[in-house]
């Protein structure tokens, strides 16, 4: 008999710190696609994608099989002790049809931290420099370095200073927020003036779509106006894609929407379809700065998950999955344009991202834009009742993110909006 959500929840509590957070207490038994069940059958509809990390769904029949295949070869050899085909042929198909400018290297490593982290060591050995500038909201990881670069206190930075030096944040733009490209701009001209010259400047790091931060989309204009900046002072630009990358944002990467070609992008989550696998791409001058033995890690480009992600580039293509995105999110956004009509849910605002990778604002006043982060919780939570997973986020922790698989059906993505609507339902 399986166990109770209860009781796992009591043996959670007494063996796994608190500081690992829990956005549900349902314990998951199962998953096929976009559909999830519990320990005590319950059945759900995922919106949560493990974090964006499911694109191509649970359980894709493409990726599991790679991986068994791979299963009956070898599961680890240490790509640094006898290296293998799958991480060579993955990293070959990811530099054909990354948005670099010229020939292009890959490394894998394991977490998108990990892949973040490494961006900014060969950005520093490629520069002679060490300064960092990152964004307001963003977010960039959990270890000490990604931690002090990402740009939201609550809750990652709490009780963990100090935070490494040399790294300085300018806002974001946002219209609700009341931040326009021009501020944006104008603060990194003064962190030039005030704390660091722009000679010492070894990257820019930031989001095409800010995510903890709330899912807000990065201008073109303000990413044509840094790569155009990074251009004048030889400053590295690096497109953090851990969240926006393989078809979430309607492109196969997110920095795709803004014309402009980064020097590095990092790459995670949804790479491997559930498979813990992260990567740095980026210019090969750039890429082969750092010595042999520089770069690399015991688990770094596991055989396994490069299986998988081979898989996945497969039914990316195969079934049209960045043109899919796009089709789920217009379905998404018609669907939340009408919920925010009804003057009989609670109030919701700013409906915003590209191709299915969409938020919108819990607000406590219809047409305003004051954030309601209390009733964002309630709505989580009524959600779970009517059985779909949703998740927040956002710098005032009232956006909700849908990331629902892009191989979701019709009849699974229209059930799970059905239920948002029941959930924001007054």
């Amino acid at each position: 008999m399986n166990a109770s959500n209860a009781s796992l929840q009591a043996r959670r509590e007494a063996a796994v710190p608190r500081g690992v957070g829990v956005a549900h207490p349902v314990y998951a038994a199962r998953a096929e696609n976009a559909e999830l069940w519990d320990e005590e059958g319950r059945r759900y509809v995922d919106f949560a994608g493990g974090i964006a990390v499911l694109n191509t769904g649970h359980r894709h029949p493409k990726v599991i099989a790679a991986v068994e295949a791979q299963l009956a070869r070898f599961t680890h050899t240490c790509f640094q002790v006898t290296p293998y085909e799958p991480y060579i042929e993955l990293a070959e198909r990811l530099n054909a049809i990354a948005p670099i400018e010229g020939p292009a290297k890959t490394i894998f490593l394991t977490t998108g931290a990990e892949a973040v982290e490494n961006a900014i060591k060969i950005a520093r050995a490629a520069t002679g420099r060490s300064g960092i500038i990152t964004f307001a909201g963003g977010y960039h990881g959990r270890t000490l370095l990604t931690m002090g670069m990402t740009g939201k206190v609550l809750p990652y930075k709490r009780l963990f200073a100090p935070m490494p030096a040399e790294i300085y944040h300018a806002p974001f733009p946002f219209e609700p927020f009341g931040v326009t490209v021009s501020d944006t701009l104008r603060a990194i001209e003064m962190l030039f003036r005030a704390d660091i010259e722009p000679s010492r400047v070894a990257a820019i790091v930031i989001e095409p779509v800010q995510g903890e931060g709330g899912f807000i989309p990065a201008p073109a204009e303000l990413l044509q106006a840094l790569r155009k900046l990074c251009d004048e002072h030889g400053i590295l630009l690096i497109a953090d894609e851990v969240q926006t990358g393989f078809g979430r944002t309607g492109r196969m990467f997110g920095i795709e929407h803004s014309g402009i070609r980064p020097d590095m992008l990092t790459v995670a989550k949804s790479l491997a379809g559930g498979f813990p696998l992260s990567g740095v791409i980026g210019r090969a001058a750039i890429m082969d700065a750092p010595e042999p033995g520089g770069l690399g890690g015991t688990y770094a480009g596991n055989p396994i998950a490069c299986a998988a992600a081979l898989a996945v580039l497969d039914v990316i293509e195969t079934e049209d999955l960045v043109e899919r995105a796009n089709v789920i999110g217009a379905t998404i956004k018609a669907a939340l344009h009408r919920i925010a009509s009804r003057n009989d849910v609670v109030p919701i605002a700013a409906i915003r991202g590209p191709g299915a990778m969409i938020a919108f604002d819990v607000v406590k006043d219809r047409g305003g834009y004051e954030a309601a982060p209390d009733q964002t919780k309630r709505v989580l939570a009524r959600a779970r009742e009517h059985g779909l997973i949703l998740l927040s986020c956002g710098v005032n922790a009232n956006a909700i993110r849908l990331l629902v698989p892009l191989t979701v059906s019709d009849t699974v993505l229209n059930e799970g909006l059905a239920a948002l609507e029941l959930a924001l339902a007054a």
